[in-house]
């Protein structure tokens, strides 16, 4: 896969305006929800985290010949509907969110990326990277889970709709850009990359004590 095609472009363009609107969502959240200043600076540093991985794509597109501005705009209406329909209520919601629906959308990417030239890839693991917000999330669910059992049910739907809507983003973003999806799917079986994406999945649940459900 030459690191020139349009999907290339289109899956660093749609990376980078994720890390973007993780990085804002992550400090907006340190802000609005976290309820302990020690919280809300370990946000912080996790929001910095993704804002660093964001220049780093941005300086490989342009380093490629594209417009990072133009290569992220297709992606702008998908990750902001998303967003808008998972705003979280509350800090746990925030957490859940931060570490299930962001995670499921960064497996697609990783399956993406298994199809490009290795310093491509190498990249976007590099930015996909967790940077200590899985265990950050999985220490306070569980601890608030731990304390009142009866968050977990609760938790468990949300965490459920992050699902659905992280795959109905991808369907918008698959549709918008065939290119993109084309290399989800290059030379690959697409059942056993929905299982390696449920399994994936059912991972994140158990790590919060929570049921992965249908």
């Amino acid at each position: 896969m030459s690191d020139s095609s349009p999907g290339v472009a289109d899956l660093l363009g749609v990376l980078a305006y994720a890390e973007l609107t993780a990085f804002l969502r992550l400090a907006e959240d340190a802000a609005c929800h976290a309820p302990t200043l020690a919280d809300r600076a370990a946000l912080g540093e996790l929001a910095a985290a993704e804002y660093a991985h964001f220049r780093l794509l941005r300086e490989r597109l342009a380093s490629l010949g594209a417009d990072p501005e133009e290569a992220m705009e297709p992606f702008v209406g998908p990750l902001d509907g998303w967003h808008e329909q998972t705003a979280p209520a509350d800090w746990l919601e925030a957490l859940v969110k931060a570490y299930v629906g962001t995670g499921i959308a960064f497996d697609f990417y990783r399956e993406a990326a298994a199809h490009l030239d290795d310093e491509t890839r190498r990249l976007v693991e590099e930015v996909l990277a967790d940077e200590g917000r899985s265990q950050f999330a999985v220490e306070r669910v569980g601890a608030a889970i731990k304390e009142d059992p009866r968050q977990a049910g609760r938790l468990a739907l949300w965490a459920r709709r992050m699902v659905g809507e992280a795959l109905s983003q991808a369907q918008q973003v698959a549709a918008a850009r065939p290119e993109l999806a084309t290399l989800l799917v290059s030379g690959e079986d697409i059942t056993r990359m929905f299982t390696r994406l449920t399994e994936a999945h059912n991972r994140r649940m158990d790590a919060l004590g929570l049921t992965p459900g249908p």
